[in-house]
């Protein structure tokens, strides 16, 4: 069996799913892509032929396609760090974002770009350090 070359974070809070397979999504940092469609979600379980899913704070596998020449049509990893659907927090509020964005990283969960555009959910950002010290705002 083949190893897996991604990092295996901490456990996945439990955040509705507000994307899936062929969803179109705005990228929040400065790499040169500006959208990009989820064309897998890794370390995701669910049932024979579903569509996986994937929340706040979840590691993508996407493809390019609007940005710069040299981005467009890569595949690359990334990192959802805004979702439109509201999701519960464990105080009980409800928090939803006006867009949904990703933040493109490398396997090991490093962001690949320099700056952050706009809020991230606290989720993505306890979840993923790297992307959080870019970040100018948390919510």
């Amino acid at each position: 069996m083949a190893k897996r070359k991604y990092l295996i974070t901490s456990a996945r809070p439990k955040v509705n799913a507000g994307l899936q397979v062929g969803s179109y999504v705005s990228v929040a940092d400065n790499s040169g892509a500006k959208e990009i469609m989820v064309i897998n979600v890794p370390l995701i379980k669910t049932r024979l032929r579903r569509v996986p899913f994937a929340g706040v704070g979840d590691l993508i596998v996407a493809s390019v396609k609007r940005g710069t020449p040299q981005m467009r049509r890569q595949i690359v990893y990334a990192v959802i760090v805004r979702q439109r659907r509201p999701f519960r927090r464990p105080d009980g509020t409800w928090v939803s974002f006006e867009d949904n964005a990703a933040v493109l990283v490398n396997p090991d969960g490093t962001p690949r770009a320099s700056e952050i555009r706009g809020p991230i959910a606290r989720e993505a950002a306890e979840r993923w350090p790297k992307v959080a010290k870019l970040a100018t705002m948390i919510v």
